[in-house]
């Protein structure tokens, strides 16, 4: 399968079934994006145990490649400490911004991304969810769980 049969695929299939899609009640932190070239808002809520996202979710309403990329971002760093989703951001906006970027061997599935690459004014639709999760991370006042 090519990369573009593939972005095809799991960005319709992310879309059509989005993947931790809702909202955590409680959370420790939260944020809103917002993309107003094409309207998308999204939502990520977060709990952390100490450095580590140990669960997330989002919501809101997007084009397909946002709502694909929201779903494949919250698959991608639930279980993850903050420097692995730091880094993951890293790959992401590179393949995302630089047509040619090589594609790391680790994304797995969001290895599909790639394929915005070829739709410049798409890049936002696809980097909007990794954007707002960076903002939840940010506004998470104590990184350390106390229960």
């Amino acid at each position: 399968m090519d990369l573009k049969d593939l972005y095809r695929e799991v960005i319709l299939d992310h879309n059509k079934s989005p993947r931790l899609f809702g909202r955590l009640d409680p959370a420790d932190s939260s944020a809103d994006g917002h993309n107003p070239l094409c309207g998308d808002r999204l939502h990520v809520t977060l709990r952390l145990d100490g450095e580590r996202v140990s669960d997330l979710r989002f919501d809101g309403k997007g084009c397909a490649i946002s709502v694909a990329s929201a779903s494949l971002m919250c698959e991608a760093v639930k279980g993850k400490r903050r420097e692995e989703i730091a880094h993951l951001f890293g790959e992401i906006h590179a393949v995302l911004t630089h047509h040619d970027a090589p594609i790391p061997e680790d994304l797995g599935k969001l290895a599909a991304l790639a394929g915005v690459r070829d739709f410049p004014v798409r890049v936002k639709c696809a980097s909007l969810a990794w954007h707002t999760l960076n903002a939840a991370l940010a506004n998470a006042s104590d990184p350390v769980k106390t229960e």
